[in-house]
């Protein structure tokens, strides 16, 4: 679902969005928190609507009645198994933070978070939410896009990488840079096509053999033109054995899958793997930094 931030609309458009949040909200997997009664209710009211159900340190919540449950939080009681108790001393990046949900739980284990998202709503709702936590010195929230981390010479101990990459134009080119970020684990997450089939790769397959593409556990990513489930920033569907395709070809190996959907990664033994060459990456991203998008 889509948890984290996109690229399809302009600055220009998310500050219409903006506007148009409270009459959109009901169409959408965001949630105003209902009948207000208190100061810090009356609070997160104002500051709505909300993708990320926030526990507060008070026990109240910042969207009770979210249409999916519980979320983010039954979500991250299946990964959180799969991630140290203890993160003194790492440092880690959200990609597409939203309110912060993930940022805080890690910055709770100790971590020194950094959370980036292009939705100034989401990071609003974020920086209010680490002073609730008293959390504001361990994490901070900045708005930028996936493809600006390529000129970056920051790395990070651990990567969360989750609702974002199917809504990117040039996802494997975010992959790419994704993998040069981190030094320990990465946290990936994306929309998937139904099915678990998956085939052997094929070291080399012979062009008058195509046909084999067509068969269930061939690598492959459905692309949505239009819309799915109203949401038209969703724009790929890859099936499982295409993620774990992808996610080999940019130098990884899969460790646990703690929930569906989702691969907890490290860096491939591998000393060669993908065909990109730094340069090429370099120029690739600054070229999608610099489009203008109508």
């Amino acid at each position: 679902m889509p948890d984290k931030f996109v690229i399809r609309q302009s600055d220009k458009e998310m500050n219409k969005d903006e506007m148009n949040r409270t009459e959109t909200a009901a169409e959408t997997l965001e949630t105003f928190i209902s009948n207000p009664q208190t100061p810090l209710e009356r609070k997160i009211y104002s500051m709505g609507p909300w993708f990320h159900n926030l526990h507060l340190p008070d026990g109240t919540q910042t969207a009770p009645n979210h249409p999916l449950g519980d979320f983010p939080l039954f979500k991250w009681k299946k990964i959180s198994e799969t991630i140290p108790e203890r993160l003194k001393g790492w440092s880690v990046l959200d990609i597409g933070c939203n309110a912060g949900f993930y940022s805080f739980e890690l910055a709770k284990r100790g971590a020194n978070v950094t959370g980036i998202d292009l939705d100034g709503h989401y990071l609003k709702q974020a920086r209010w939410a680490a002073t609730q936590y008293n959390l504001d010195g361990r994490v901070r929230f900045r708005k930028m896009q996936i493809y600006d981390l390529v000129h970056s010479t920051n790395t990070y101990d651990m990567v969360l990488f989750m609702g974002v990459f199917y809504h990117l134009r040039y996802p494997l080119l975010a992959l790419d840079i994704v993998t040069q970020k981190f030094k320990k684990l990465l946290l990936f997450q994306t929309l998937t096509m139904p099915g678990e089939e998956v085939v052997d790769p094929i070291e080399d397959l012979a062009i008058e053999k195509r046909d084999v593409m067509l068969s269930p556990g061939w690598p492959k990513m459905a692309f949505i033109e239009n819309s799915l489930s109203g949401d038209a920033t969703n724009w790929w569907a890859p099936n499982h054995s295409a993620v774990e395709a992808m996610l080999r070809s940019s130098g990884l190996k899969i460790l646990k899958r703690p929930d569906h959907e989702v691969y907890l990664c490290t860096h491939s033994d591998i000393d060669e793997v993908g065909t990109y060459e730094p340069a090429e990456l370099s120029s690739a991203a600054k070229s999608v930094h610099s489009m203008k998008i109508d």
